[in-house]
Protein backbone atom coordinates (compact mmCIF):
# COMPACT_ATOMS: atom_id res chain seq x y z
CA UNK A 1 0.00 0.00 0.00
CA UNK A 2 1.57 3.33 -0.66
CA UNK A 3 1.35 6.64 1.37
CA UNK A 4 -1.25 8.15 -0.80
CA UNK A 5 -3.59 4.79 -1.02
CA UNK A 6 -2.38 5.07 3.02
CA UNK A 7 -4.38 8.55 3.61
CA UNK A 8 -7.35 7.67 1.47
CA UNK A 9 -7.90 4.48 2.85
CA UNK A 10 -10.98 5.38 4.73
CA UNK A 11 -9.30 7.52 6.48
CA UNK A 12 -9.14 11.05 7.79
CA UNK A 13 -12.50 11.51 7.24
CA UNK A 14 -13.98 14.56 9.30
CA UNK A 15 -16.49 15.50 11.84
CA UNK A 16 -16.92 19.08 12.65
CA UNK A 17 -18.65 20.18 15.85
CA UNK A 18 -19.57 23.93 16.32
CA UNK A 19 -21.05 25.54 19.40
CA UNK A 20 -23.41 28.61 18.36
CA UNK A 21 -24.51 31.55 21.27
CA UNK A 22 -28.75 32.08 20.91
CA UNK A 23 -29.17 36.02 21.28
CA UNK A 24 -32.42 37.67 21.70
CA UNK A 25 -33.54 39.49 18.46
CA UNK A 26 -34.39 42.89 20.06
CA UNK A 27 -32.15 42.48 23.87
CA UNK A 28 -28.86 41.21 21.47
CA UNK A 29 -28.53 39.64 24.85
CA UNK A 30 -28.07 35.78 25.40
CA UNK A 31 -31.12 34.13 25.83
CA UNK A 32 -32.50 30.67 27.51
CA UNK A 33 -33.67 29.27 24.53
CA UNK A 34 -31.92 25.78 23.42
CA UNK A 35 -35.36 23.38 24.96
CA UNK A 36 -37.18 25.65 22.55
CA UNK A 37 -35.02 24.67 19.57
CA UNK A 38 -35.31 21.23 20.43
CA UNK A 39 -38.74 20.98 20.90
CA UNK A 40 -39.46 22.88 17.58
CA UNK A 41 -37.05 20.48 15.54
CA UNK A 42 -39.06 18.58 13.19
CA UNK A 43 -39.54 14.58 12.99
CA UNK A 44 -36.77 13.61 10.51
CA UNK A 45 -34.96 16.92 10.22
CA UNK A 46 -31.36 16.50 9.73
CA UNK A 47 -30.80 18.94 12.87
CA UNK A 48 -33.07 16.91 15.26
CA UNK A 49 -29.94 14.13 15.04
CA UNK A 50 -27.33 16.42 15.01
CA UNK A 51 -28.38 19.34 17.62
CA UNK A 52 -27.45 18.70 21.26
CA UNK A 53 -27.72 21.38 24.41
CA UNK A 54 -24.92 22.16 25.96
CA UNK A 55 -24.63 23.42 29.88
CA UNK A 56 -26.17 26.84 29.64
CA UNK A 57 -29.38 26.77 27.99
CA UNK A 58 -28.36 30.12 25.70
CA UNK A 59 -25.91 27.63 24.29
CA UNK A 60 -26.71 24.98 21.30
CA UNK A 61 -23.88 22.92 19.92
CA UNK A 62 -25.05 21.30 16.16
CA UNK A 63 -21.93 18.26 15.19
CA UNK A 64 -22.10 16.68 11.54
CA UNK A 65 -22.07 13.22 10.63
CA UNK A 66 -18.57 11.05 9.43
CA UNK A 67 -17.75 13.08 6.63
CA UNK A 68 -15.43 11.62 3.94
CA UNK A 69 -14.52 15.00 2.08
CA UNK A 70 -14.64 18.69 2.78
CA UNK A 71 -17.60 18.64 0.12
CA UNK A 72 -19.81 16.51 2.13
CA UNK A 73 -18.63 18.36 5.48
CA UNK A 74 -19.46 21.94 3.56
CA UNK A 75 -22.91 20.57 2.47
CA UNK A 76 -23.70 19.64 6.12
CA UNK A 77 -22.29 22.70 8.22
CA UNK A 78 -24.16 24.98 5.61
CA UNK A 79 -27.50 22.46 6.07
CA UNK A 80 -27.42 22.71 10.30
CA UNK A 81 -26.20 26.58 10.51
CA UNK A 82 -29.21 27.27 7.83
CA UNK A 83 -31.75 25.45 9.67
CA UNK A 84 -30.64 26.30 13.22
CA UNK A 85 -31.34 29.73 12.22
CA UNK A 86 -34.69 29.22 10.98
CA UNK A 87 -35.89 27.67 14.26
CA UNK A 88 -34.39 30.39 16.30
CA UNK A 89 -35.67 33.07 14.08
CA UNK A 90 -39.30 31.47 14.83
CA UNK A 91 -39.01 32.44 18.46
CA UNK A 92 -37.36 35.54 17.98
CA UNK A 93 -33.96 34.43 17.97
CA UNK A 94 -30.84 34.99 15.94
CA UNK A 95 -27.57 32.43 16.30
CA UNK A 96 -24.25 33.93 16.66
CA UNK A 97 -21.18 32.07 15.88
CA UNK A 98 -17.77 33.80 18.29
CA UNK A 99 -15.86 32.31 20.77
CA UNK A 100 -17.37 34.81 23.64
CA UNK A 101 -20.84 37.09 23.88
CA UNK A 102 -20.04 40.63 23.59
CA UNK A 103 -21.18 41.81 26.64
CA UNK A 104 -23.80 39.32 28.61
CA UNK A 105 -23.02 37.86 32.22
CA UNK A 106 -22.72 34.16 33.09
CA UNK A 107 -24.34 34.83 36.46
CA UNK A 108 -27.80 35.39 34.25
CA UNK A 109 -27.74 32.37 32.63
CA UNK A 110 -29.80 28.84 32.89
CA UNK A 111 -27.81 25.93 33.55
CA UNK A 112 -29.36 23.03 31.29
CA UNK A 113 -31.44 20.43 33.33
CA UNK A 114 -29.62 17.49 32.84
CA UNK A 115 -27.33 15.05 35.01
CA UNK A 116 -24.39 15.75 33.33
CA UNK A 117 -24.87 19.29 33.70
CA UNK A 118 -25.24 19.40 37.19
CA UNK A 119 -22.68 16.74 37.79
CA UNK A 120 -19.96 19.29 36.19
CA UNK A 121 -21.23 22.42 38.38
CA UNK A 122 -21.70 20.65 41.49
CA UNK A 123 -17.75 18.93 40.73
CA UNK A 124 -16.26 22.35 39.63
CA UNK A 125 -18.96 24.94 41.01
CA UNK A 126 -18.52 28.46 39.41
CA UNK A 127 -15.29 27.45 37.48
CA UNK A 128 -18.67 25.79 35.61
CA UNK A 129 -21.03 28.27 35.78
CA UNK A 130 -18.68 31.23 34.17
CA UNK A 131 -17.89 28.93 31.47
CA UNK A 132 -19.84 30.61 29.04
CA UNK A 133 -17.48 30.11 25.75
CA UNK A 134 -18.23 28.61 22.27
CA UNK A 135 -15.56 26.62 20.61
CA UNK A 136 -14.89 25.01 17.30
CA UNK A 137 -14.09 21.19 17.72
CA UNK A 138 -12.30 19.04 14.18
CA UNK A 139 -12.41 15.39 14.34
CA UNK A 140 -10.18 13.64 11.79
CA UNK A 141 -10.42 9.74 11.44
CA UNK A 142 -7.37 7.61 12.34
CA UNK A 143 -8.09 4.06 12.86
CA UNK A 144 -4.93 2.90 14.58
CA UNK A 145 -5.14 4.30 18.15
CA UNK A 146 -1.26 4.13 18.34
CA UNK A 147 -0.94 6.37 15.23
CA UNK A 148 -3.63 8.23 16.34
CA UNK A 149 -1.87 9.32 19.42
CA UNK A 150 1.76 9.77 17.70
CA UNK A 151 -0.17 11.90 15.39
CA UNK A 152 -1.59 14.04 18.08
CA UNK A 153 1.68 14.16 19.99
CA UNK A 154 3.27 15.87 16.88
CA UNK A 155 0.26 18.08 16.00
CA UNK A 156 0.78 19.99 19.25
CA UNK A 157 3.40 22.09 17.49
CA UNK A 158 0.97 23.57 15.27
CA UNK A 159 -1.93 24.31 17.80
CA UNK A 160 -0.99 28.07 18.31
CA UNK A 161 -0.91 28.87 14.76
CA UNK A 162 -4.78 27.34 14.27
CA UNK A 163 -5.89 28.74 17.18
CA UNK A 164 -4.15 32.60 15.93
CA UNK A 165 -5.95 31.77 12.79
CA UNK A 166 -9.54 30.87 14.96
CA UNK A 167 -9.75 33.69 17.11
CA UNK A 168 -12.96 35.32 17.87
CA UNK A 169 -13.05 36.33 21.34
CA UNK A 170 -12.07 39.62 22.19
CA UNK A 171 -15.09 40.31 24.51
CA UNK A 172 -15.80 39.47 27.99
CA UNK A 173 -18.81 40.76 29.88
CA UNK A 174 -18.74 44.28 28.39
CA UNK A 175 -15.57 44.99 28.05
CA UNK A 176 -12.86 44.94 25.03
CA UNK A 177 -10.01 42.51 27.11
CA UNK A 178 -6.90 43.52 24.30
CA UNK A 179 -7.24 39.39 23.78
CA UNK A 180 -8.00 38.10 20.74
CA UNK A 181 -8.89 34.74 22.50
CA UNK A 182 -10.30 35.65 25.48
CA UNK A 183 -12.37 32.11 25.44
CA UNK A 184 -8.96 30.66 25.90
CA UNK A 185 -7.91 32.43 29.45
CA UNK A 186 -11.68 31.42 30.64
CA UNK A 187 -11.79 27.92 29.54
CA UNK A 188 -8.47 27.26 31.28
CA UNK A 189 -10.14 27.58 34.50
CA UNK A 190 -11.30 24.02 33.89
CA UNK A 191 -9.29 21.02 35.09
CA UNK A 192 -7.44 18.86 32.59
CA UNK A 193 -7.13 21.66 29.42
CA UNK A 194 -4.17 23.20 27.35
CA UNK A 195 -1.14 21.62 25.68
CA UNK A 196 -1.35 18.21 27.03
CA UNK A 197 2.43 16.45 27.56
CA UNK A 198 3.53 13.90 25.19
CA UNK A 199 2.15 10.41 25.33
CA UNK A 200 4.63 7.33 24.89
CA UNK A 201 2.13 5.06 23.03
CA UNK A 202 -1.91 5.16 23.48
CA UNK A 203 -1.48 2.16 26.08
CA UNK A 204 -0.16 5.03 28.67
CA UNK A 205 -2.72 7.49 27.67
CA UNK A 206 -5.20 4.55 28.81
CA UNK A 207 -3.41 4.37 31.98
CA UNK A 208 -3.30 7.76 32.51
CA UNK A 209 -6.87 7.63 32.35
CA UNK A 210 -7.63 4.71 34.19
CA UNK A 211 -5.82 6.34 37.32
CA UNK A 212 -7.81 8.82 37.16
CA UNK A 213 -10.87 6.66 36.99
CA UNK A 214 -9.95 4.39 39.75
CA UNK A 215 -9.33 7.67 41.89
CA UNK A 216 -12.28 9.41 41.32
CA UNK A 217 -11.21 12.50 39.96
CA UNK A 218 -13.21 11.29 36.64
CA UNK A 219 -16.10 9.16 35.55
CA UNK A 220 -15.18 9.08 32.20
CA UNK A 221 -12.35 9.99 29.81
CA UNK A 222 -14.81 12.62 27.71
CA UNK A 223 -13.74 14.76 30.95
CA UNK A 224 -10.46 15.52 29.55
CA UNK A 225 -10.44 18.42 27.35
CA UNK A 226 -7.06 19.08 25.80
CA UNK A 227 -6.47 21.05 23.36
CA UNK A 228 -6.21 17.87 21.25
CA UNK A 229 -6.71 14.73 22.54
CA UNK A 230 -7.24 11.16 21.04
CA UNK A 231 -11.05 10.60 21.41
CA UNK A 232 -11.91 8.17 23.81
CA UNK A 233 -14.89 6.41 22.10
CA UNK A 234 -14.14 7.29 18.44
CA UNK A 235 -11.34 6.36 15.82
CA UNK A 236 -10.41 10.47 15.72
CA UNK A 237 -7.60 12.75 16.64
CA UNK A 238 -9.91 15.72 17.73
CA UNK A 239 -8.19 19.18 18.05
CA UNK A 240 -9.98 21.21 20.35
CA UNK A 241 -8.36 24.71 20.75
CA UNK A 242 -10.61 26.50 18.18
CA UNK A 243 -12.19 29.38 18.82
CA UNK A 244 -15.85 29.27 17.20
CA UNK A 245 -15.07 30.67 13.90
CA UNK A 246 -17.90 32.87 12.77
CA UNK A 247 -17.99 32.71 8.76
CA UNK A 248 -19.32 29.00 7.55
CA UNK A 249 -15.82 29.39 4.91
CA UNK A 250 -13.44 30.03 7.99
CA UNK A 251 -14.55 26.46 9.80
CA UNK A 252 -14.26 24.75 6.68
CA UNK A 253 -10.55 26.31 5.93
CA UNK A 254 -9.72 25.63 9.62
CA UNK A 255 -10.94 22.11 9.05
CA UNK A 256 -9.21 21.63 5.90
CA UNK A 257 -6.26 22.86 7.32
CA UNK A 258 -6.21 20.13 10.53
CA UNK A 259 -7.22 17.43 7.63
CA UNK A 260 -4.32 18.10 5.65
CA UNK A 261 -1.89 18.70 8.81
CA UNK A 262 -2.63 15.65 9.91
CA UNK A 263 -2.49 13.97 6.82
CA UNK A 264 0.89 15.61 6.09
CA UNK A 265 2.28 14.07 9.74
CA UNK A 266 1.09 10.90 8.66
CA UNK A 267 3.08 10.98 5.36
CA UNK A 268 6.27 11.55 7.35
CA UNK A 269 4.95 8.85 9.94
CA UNK A 270 5.14 6.18 7.48
CA UNK A 271 8.24 7.02 5.53
CA UNK A 272 10.02 7.09 8.90
CA UNK A 273 10.36 11.14 9.59
CA UNK A 274 8.48 12.62 11.94
CA UNK A 275 8.31 16.08 12.97
CA UNK A 276 10.62 17.24 15.83
CA UNK A 277 9.34 16.91 19.48
CA UNK A 278 8.96 20.15 21.60
CA UNK A 279 8.21 20.55 25.16
CA UNK A 280 4.69 21.16 25.69
CA UNK A 281 5.25 24.21 27.94
CA UNK A 282 7.36 25.79 25.14
CA UNK A 283 4.01 25.12 22.77
CA UNK A 284 2.54 26.86 25.76
CA UNK A 285 3.96 30.20 25.20
CA UNK A 286 3.13 30.13 21.59
CA UNK A 287 -0.29 29.64 22.62
CA UNK A 288 -0.43 32.47 24.62
CA UNK A 289 0.92 34.73 22.31
CA UNK A 290 -1.89 33.37 19.89
CA UNK A 291 -4.30 34.37 22.63
CA UNK A 292 -2.73 37.93 22.73
CA UNK A 293 -2.55 38.93 19.59
CA UNK A 294 -3.89 36.88 16.90
CA UNK A 295 -2.68 36.75 13.48
CA UNK A 296 -1.18 40.46 14.57
CA UNK A 297 1.49 38.91 16.85
CA UNK A 298 4.08 36.61 16.46
CA UNK A 299 4.76 33.19 17.47
CA UNK A 300 8.46 31.59 18.21
CA UNK A 301 10.04 29.44 15.52
CA UNK A 302 11.88 27.38 17.66
CA UNK A 303 14.12 25.82 15.33
CA UNK A 304 15.36 28.93 14.23
CA UNK A 305 14.74 29.83 17.73
CA UNK A 306 13.56 33.51 16.63
CA UNK A 307 10.28 35.02 16.95
CA UNK A 308 8.74 35.41 13.47
CA UNK A 309 5.41 36.82 12.42
CA UNK A 310 2.57 34.79 13.01
CA UNK A 311 1.28 35.34 9.12
CA UNK A 312 4.87 34.40 7.52
CA UNK A 313 5.12 31.00 9.70
CA UNK A 314 0.71 30.20 8.50
CA UNK A 315 2.09 30.86 4.87
CA UNK A 316 4.95 28.07 5.52
CA UNK A 317 2.33 25.95 7.10
CA UNK A 318 0.47 26.09 3.84
CA UNK A 319 3.74 25.07 1.97
CA UNK A 320 4.21 21.86 4.33
CA UNK A 321 0.79 20.67 4.27
CA UNK A 322 0.53 21.65 0.15
CA UNK A 323 0.97 17.55 -0.31
CA UNK A 324 -1.84 16.17 1.26
CA UNK A 325 -4.55 19.23 0.36
CA UNK A 326 -3.46 18.27 -3.08
CA UNK A 327 -4.56 14.81 -2.25
CA UNK A 328 -7.28 15.78 -0.16
CA UNK A 329 -8.49 17.90 -2.71
CA UNK A 330 -8.72 20.88 -0.15
CA UNK A 331 -6.33 23.74 -1.94
CA UNK A 332 -9.56 25.82 -2.29
CA UNK A 333 -10.21 26.00 1.42
CA UNK A 334 -7.02 26.65 2.44
CA UNK A 335 -7.24 29.77 0.04
CA UNK A 336 -9.40 30.99 2.61
CA UNK A 337 -6.44 30.62 5.28
CA UNK A 338 -4.33 33.13 2.72
CA UNK A 339 -7.94 35.43 3.15
CA UNK A 340 -7.56 34.96 6.98
CA UNK A 341 -4.14 36.40 7.06
CA UNK A 342 -4.57 39.10 4.47
CA UNK A 343 -8.21 40.55 6.25
CA UNK A 344 -7.83 39.53 10.22
CA UNK A 345 -10.02 36.84 12.02
CA UNK A 346 -13.74 37.52 13.19
CA UNK A 347 -11.93 38.94 16.44
CA UNK A 348 -10.14 41.82 14.73
CA UNK A 349 -13.42 42.40 12.64
CA UNK A 350 -15.58 42.66 16.05
CA UNK A 351 -13.17 45.58 17.63
CA UNK A 352 -13.16 47.39 14.47
CA UNK A 353 -16.71 47.16 14.36
CA UNK A 354 -17.00 48.16 18.10
CA UNK A 355 -14.39 51.02 17.40
CA UNK A 356 -16.48 52.32 14.11
CA UNK A 357 -19.96 52.21 15.98
CA UNK A 358 -19.03 52.55 19.71
CA UNK A 359 -22.19 49.84 20.16
CA UNK A 360 -21.66 46.24 21.32
CA UNK A 361 -25.18 45.25 19.88
CA UNK A 362 -23.72 46.50 16.84
CA UNK A 363 -21.26 44.12 17.16
CA UNK A 364 -23.52 41.23 17.79
CA UNK A 365 -25.60 42.50 14.36
CA UNK A 366 -22.60 41.82 12.50
CA UNK A 367 -21.68 38.96 14.43
CA UNK A 368 -25.65 37.32 13.41
CA UNK A 369 -25.12 38.42 9.39
CA UNK A 370 -21.41 36.57 9.18
CA UNK A 371 -22.62 33.70 11.04
CA UNK A 372 -25.59 32.81 8.34
CA UNK A 373 -23.48 34.09 5.29
CA UNK A 374 -23.99 31.79 2.74
CA UNK A 375 -26.42 29.74 4.64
Amino acid sequence: MTDVQGLLDGQFTLGIEEEFQIVHGETRELHSYVSQILDETPEGSILRERVRPEMHQSVVETGTGICRDLKQAREEITELRGSLSQLARKGGMRIVAAGTHPFSDWKTQEITNRERYHTVVEDLQDIARGNLVFGLHVHVGIKDKEVGMALANEVRYFLPHILALSTSSPFWIGRLTGLKSTRSEIFKRFPRTGIPAKFESYKSFESFVDLLISTGCIDNAKKIWWDVRCHPFFDTVEVRICDMTTRVDDTLAIAALVQALMGKLYLLYRRNQGWREYNHMLIEENKWRAVRYGMEGQLIDFGKRAAVPTRILVEELLDFVSEAADIFHTQDELDRIRAICREGTSADRQTRVFKETGSLKAVVDDLAEQTTLGT
